[in-house]
């Protein structure tokens, strides 16, 4: 079953409050994502520590439910 961007969004905003979230569909299908998550509390922290925080955001969805998110992340 697809998770909807504003699913996807609300638990990024949950995890990561000051995050500007903006989604894509790759595929027209609401299953294949492409989110692009900027936050300041991203400054200082590597691309992968960002990547990991948006992971912990997600917590067990991803890989689940959402298992085709493509992420770009970076500090505002």
């Amino acid at each position: 079953m697809p998770m909807p961007a504003a699913d996807i969004v609300a638990m990024i905003r949950a995890g990561i409050s000051d995050a500007t979230v903006e989604m894509t569909d790759l595929a027209g299908d609401d299953n294949h994502w492409a989110a692009r998550v900027v936050s300041p509390s991203f400054a200082g922290l590597s691309r992968v520590k960002q990547h990991q925080a948006v992971y912990a955001a997600l917590g067990d969805n991803m890989g689940g439910v959402l298992h085709a998110l493509q992420l770009s992340t970076a500090s505002a």
